[in-house]
C-alpha cells in the first residue's frame, strides 16, 4: 500500500517509501511539526515507534494503540496498519526483519526501559535514508535488535480492540467520549438494552464492556499526565473516576508504577 493524505490539512510521508528502497538493513526516521495521518500501508521492514513528545495512535485490523510519550510500539513487517500524529514529537526506528526474528505478528505495545530508550533517541544519528551502512552502525543495529527481540516479550497492555460490527464499533466511539458515563447511559446513546450491550459487546470485542471503559480511560489518563498540566486528582477526574484512590489503584495494577511515579518519569 502506500500512504495518502486524508485531507488538505494532513501532510505526505514520502519517506515511507524511501523505506521500501532502503539500501540499509536498519535505521531511523524522526517526526517532529506537521501533523500526519499516514492512512493505511504496510512496510517490508520491522518497526519501533516510539513517542518522546505527545501522544501518537496506531490501529491495525483488531486493535487501537494510543502511545504516550516514553511508550514504544513494536510493528511486524508486513503489518497493515494507520499512524495518526497530532503535536506529536517521536521517531521511527526500522529493522530488517533478519535483524529481529520473532514469530509475533501483531503490533505490541513497549514500556520502554530507560537504556532502550536512550539507544533508540541515540539511533537518530543514522537514518533509514542514508546511501550506505557502515560498521559502527551495524554493530549498533544489532545489539539494539537483540534488545528489541527480549522486549516484545514484556508487553503492556494498553490496546484497545476494535471492531467491524456497527453497533460494537459505536458503542466504542461513545464510550471513549463520555469515559465517565455509566453503561446505562451508553444503552440509552445506542439503543441497546444493557444486557444485548454487554452480550454483543464480549462477542465481538473479546473483552467486557467495563474492561474496555477501564483502559481507555487508562489510556486517556496517560495522555493527560505526560501533558503536565493538571494534577492527579484532575486527570482521575477527567477520566470518570470518582477517586484518586480508585484512580491510583487501577493505574498500578496496568502499568507497574503509580500516576504520580509515571508523570515523573515522562516527564524527565
Amino acid at each position: 500500500m502506500t500512504v495518502a493524505a486524508r485531507s488538505a490539512k494532513v501532510a505526505t510521508v514520502p519517506a515511507y517509501e524511501l523505506r521500501r528502497r532502503t539500501a540499509v538493513r536498519a535505521g531511523s526516521f524522526p517526526h517532529e511539526g506537521e501533523d500526519i495521518d499516514t492512512g493505511w500501508h504496510t512496510h517490508p521492514m520491522h518497526q519501533v515507534q516510539y513517542a518522546v513528545a505527545g501522544s501518537a495512535q496506531v490501529e491495525t485490523a483488531t486493535s487501537r494503540y494510543l502511545l504516550p510519550p516514553q511508550q514504544a510500539l513494536w510493528i511486524p513487517a508486513g503489518l497493515p496498519h494507520r499512524t495518526t500524529l497530532r503535536s506529536v514529537r517521536s521517531f521511527s526506528v526500522f529493522f530488517a526483519p533478519e535483524l529481529v526474528p520473532t514469530t509475533t505478528a501483531d503490533a505490541r505495545v513497549l514500556a520502554a526501559a530507560p537504556v532502550i530508550r536512550e539507544m533508540l533517541v541515540y539511533a537518530a544519528r543514522w537514518p533509514i535514508t542514508r546511501e550506505a551502512s557502515d560498521p559502527v552502525a551495524d554493530a549498533y543495529f544489532h545489539a539494539l535488535a537483540v534488545l528489541v527481540a527480549d522486549w516484545i516479550e514484556h508487553e503492556a497492555p494498553l490496546r484497545l480492540p476494535t471492531s467491524t460490527d456497527p453497533l460494537v464499533a459505536e458503542v466504542m466511539a461513545y464510550t471513549d467520549a463520555h469515559l465517565g458515563a455509566p453503561v446505562t447511559e451508553v444503552c440509552r446513546a445506542v439503543g441497546l438494552s444493557e444486557r444485548t450491550l454487554r452480550r454483543r459487546f464480549q462477542e465481538d470485542a473479546g473483552i467486557s464492556w467495563r474492561r474496555y471503559r477501564l483502559q481507555s480511560r487508562l489510556l486517556r489518563s496517560m495522555v493527560l499526565l505526560a501533558d503536565g498540566h493538571g494534577s492527579v486528582l484532575d486527570a482521575a477526574t477527567a477520566v470518570g473516576f470518582e477517586s484518586v484512590s480508585a484512580f491510583s489503584r487501577a493505574f498500578f495494577q496496568a502499568t507497574g508504577e503509580t500516576p504520580t511515579a509515571y508523570r515523573r518519569r515522562v516527564a524527565s
